[in-house]
């Protein structure tokens, strides 16, 4: 499981997906594309969003695939609920968005971090991140699978900081 939470939340984070997008993929859905990998995500709307996948991501997908061992199980769900019993193996069922909230309020809880984050504070670091290091609101639009740039903007805290330079402006 610890595998899977790790591999989820990273896709999330770097690839700026929604949840219910990611929970919904398939195994096929993630696939080589040349030397790299890319996954599939089933949008709202019946629609599918292909993103390439960051080196990081791609890293822990494909250890908890491995160690899942769901690799030829084209057509199952990806995003497996928790182990049962003492089995350690992880359940057919698909995850929910709500058991993707769960996860993450115990990973915060267990990481002593505020459980006031949700799984927008992924898609919103991904895109605060990407924006940080000098990509474009048009870029980061069409990663997110956004129809409106005010919509990537909302994700984006990039401006939130307040420097101490800002604060030494105010001249009385």
């Amino acid at each position: 499981m610890g595998l899977r939470d790790r591999a989820l939340l990273s896709l999330m984070t770097y690839s700026f997906a929604r949840v219910s997008a990611v929970i919904q993929m398939e195994v096929r859905d993630y696939a080589p594309s040349g030397k790299r990998f890319k996954v599939t995500l089933h949008e709202k709307g019946g629609k599918y969003h292909e993103v390439p996948v960051h080196h990081k991501a791609e890293e822990y997908l494909d250890a908890y695939i491995q160690a899942a061992g769901i690799a030829g199980e084209k057509n199952a769900p990806l995003w497996r609920k928790g182990v049962r019993g003492r089995s350690h193996l992880l359940q057919e069922k698909q995850l929910t968005r709500f058991d993707v909230f769960g996860t993450i309020r115990r990973r915060a809880r267990a990481a002593g971090i505020s459980e006031e984050i949700c799984c927008h504070t992924f898609r919103a670091t991904g895109i605060t991140v990407y924006r940080k290091g000098g990509g474009t609101l048009d870029k980061a639009q069409a990663i997110a699978n956004h129809s409106s740039p005010r919509t990537t903007r909302l994700y984006d805290r990039s401006d939130d900081e307040i420097t101490l330079d800002e604060i030494e402006r105010i001249q009385l």
